[in-house]
């Protein structure tokens, strides 16, 4: 006797960004039919699509789909849908994975259509894949410029504003402990939301975070940078929707985004790193092999081939596999990856990790199309570099005879930084102390547009700026004032503003929680109450720099002009086309109180007899100023 079945719900796909399963029917079917049959129904299953949505209406009518599932391969796949055509299914070395070229019309509307897969006639499952709609408002993908002052924060150590994500069962690692750098300490998008009004207080135009998706490894991952899911917010900091929703509230409150991404390494936790779809997508060697570090040898024309290859594709820490960028699978996926954050988003601009490390011809495609797709948006790549020739070797326009233009059109200026900390603890000398950051100043020829480089005092790999002045106040307001004044996008590190200390090495602490940011803290110093009078004093001089910056046209579209250094101090000014309102810059590094005569700066202020100290808010006479020991002194021509 052959006994029926009763009606049966099988899950045969998940969606894995929104976890909504998506279920077959099997009606009433004998016993013996199933057990016959399921083993070839079932024997494919897919995992995930990537990008599991796309867009309408964009520049590029090309867009590869990732498909991931057991024995994927197997399948035949059709479509059918207006404007959308199957070019090609790429089967590769691992049956888990397709790739599937489509092409997009430019007519092409949005909606869903279904993605079939079928094995021997049968159609096993389909796949609902949607198009949408761009977003078309005003105030997305706005770029970043000179005219504003970014703030650079790690969300896990900024604020916890959801204490409900703080563990999430499930991932790698569980360990939550505030008192080890090395552990995640529960800060989350949802604290930076809720200090959105803090950092708009402060002056504050631009908000950077370290990244924010998924790095499910299983210890010290709470810096973002060994991702294991490109669709996917940590869920420690919060979901995606909570992402879109941060940026939002920060548009609405005047200010910008910066994503952080990562495209030359993953983590060993990653999905598809524990189902390879093909040995390239990651470099290969015999043994393990890490990068060099050597950036030298990839703009060096006597470099051995062997040497640049071991910069280029070593790994850059045995956690982190380094991505094979010469793939075309691996660049159609970062690409896109990319494409769909800002996209979904409307993020403003992006800064770009580990740039010298990438693959040279992969980048400068990269740009191209993303600009081709985003014309407003801004990208910066990370230069820890040491000099400027060897920062501009990565900028656009061939400035260098590097033989082909890198599209990137501004960097983390590593060299100016170098100069601001020369002339505050260096000794004044031909080509030492304030020299030295006159002569680096001097080197921006190098550059197809200076004004596009990221100019920083720290970040969250060096030593916070405070200690790398020994705590001498007048030194941290001298470096603020130059940082705010250069020419370039000024970032600061969270905390700068209120005298964060301590040393990268050998504890970490340069990445300790910013106080009040989390329930039961003893201080509070997003609020004046609960800093310490000179904390109170490096708050209110940021803020009164910065906020002074948001309406100074000199400091955010003009230009700069700078006078060889006399006497121990340094002058340049930043100015449009009316003298009125420029902004003239002076710094004595000395322990001694001197007087500038300003004669010889007749090209600047021919006309001008009075300025505002920017500071104090009191009128001077400019013929002869009186300049303190250690001090920048921002004035206003007017």
């Amino acid at each position: 006797m052959i006994k029926t079945q009763p009606i049966l719900q099988r899950p045969i796909f998940c969606n894995a960004r929104s976890n909504n399963w998506r279920f077959a029917r099997i009606k009433s079917v004998t016993l013996s039919f199933l057990i016959l049959s399921c083993a070839n129904l079932f024997a494919q299953k897919v995992e995930r699509i990537e990008p599991m949505f796309w867009y309408a209406g964009m520049h590029n009518p090309k867009l590869q789909l990732l498909v991931h599932g057991e024995n994927i391969a197997a399948s035949t796949i059709s479509l059918t849908y207006p404007g959308v055509k199957l070019v090609k299914v790429n089967k590769v070395e691992n049956p888990n994975y397709l790739f599937l070229d489509l092409e997009l019309s430019s007519a092409v509307k949005s909606g869903t259509f279904p993605i079939n897969f079928t094995v021997k006639g049968k159609k096993i499952l389909n796949y609902n894949y949607e198009l949408k709609n761009r977003n078309k408002n005003a105030d997305r993908i706005q770029g970043v410029s000179q005219k504003d002052f970014i703030y650079l924060l790690m969300p896990d150590r900024f604020s916890n504003g959801d204490e409900s994500n703080d563990v999430v069962k499930g991932l790698a690692e569980t360990a939550l402990n505030r008192d080890s750098m090395y552990y995640r300490h529960g800060g989350d998008i949802q604290g930076v939301i809720n200090h959105l009004d803090y950092l708009k207080d402060l002056g504050i135009t631009t908000v950077w975070m370290t990244p924010e998706i998924e790095n499910d490894m299983e210890k010290a991952s709470y810096h973002g940078y060994a991702v294991t899911d490109h669709y996917k917010i940590d869920p420690r900091y919060g979901t995606n929707e909570l992402y879109k929703k941060y940026v939002e509230a920060a548009h609405a409150k005047g200010m910008k985004v910066i994503k952080d991404v990562v495209h030359n390494h993953i983590g060993t936790g990653h999905w598809f790193f524990k189902d390879l779809p093909m040995k390239s997508w990651v470099h290969q060697w015999p043994k393990y092999t890490q990068t060099s570090y050597r950036d030298q040898t990839v703009m060096d024309t006597h470099a051995s081939a062997a040497d640049r290859k071991k910069m280029l594709d070593g790994w850059f820490v045995p956690s982190m596999p380094d991505l094979d960028q010469t793939n075309p699978y691996v660049q159609n996926y970062l690409t896109q990856n990319h494409i769909w954050w800002i996209e979904y988003a409307g993020i403003d601009g992006l800064r770009l990790d580990t740039y010298p490390y990438n693959d040279p011809a992969y980048m400068a495609d990269w740009a191209i199309k993303l600009r081709a797709e985003f014309p407003t948006l801004s990208i910066f790549g990370e230069t820890f570099v040491s000099g400027v020739a060897n920062q501009a070797y990565f900028t656009g326009g061939n400035t260098v005879n590097r033989g082909f233009d890198t599209h990137l059109p501004g960097i983390t200026d590593m060299a100016v930084k170098e100069g601001i900390y020369e002339a505050l603890n260096g000794k004044n000398g031909w080509t030492d102390g304030i020299n030295r950051l006159y002569d680096v100043v001097a080197h921006d020829f190098l550059y197809k547009d200076p004004t596009l480089n990221c100019i920083a005092l720290d970040n969250h790999d060096m030593s916070r700026f405070y200690s790398v002045v020994n705590e001498d106040f007048d030194k941290y307001k001298m470096g603020l004032a130059m940082l705010l004044t250069m020419r370039g996008i000024p970032q600061m590190y969270y905390g700068t503003e209120i005298l964060m200390k301590n040393f990268s090495a050998p504890d970490g602490l340069v990445r300790s929680d910013f106080p009040g940011g989390w329930q039961g803290d003893k201080k509070d110093k997003f609020i004046a109450d609960g800093r310490t009078n000179k904390e109170n004093e490096a708050f209110n001089f940021v803020k009164t720099l910065a906020n002074y910056r948001k309406n100074s046209p000199a400091l955010q579209t003009g230009k700069l002009m700078q006078f060889v250094p006399e006497d121990d101090m340094y002058v340049y000014f930043r100015y449009n086309a009316t003298a009125k309102g420029t902004v003239m810059v002076i710094v004595n590094n000395t322990d001694k109180e001197k007087t500038l005569n300003t004669e010889r700066f007749a090209e600047r202020t021919t006309g001008i007899t009075t300025a505002k100290n920017v500071i104090s808010g009191e009128s001077i006479q400019i013929k002869e100023i009186k300049m303190p020991a250690k001090t920048t002194l921002v004035l206003e021509l007017n």
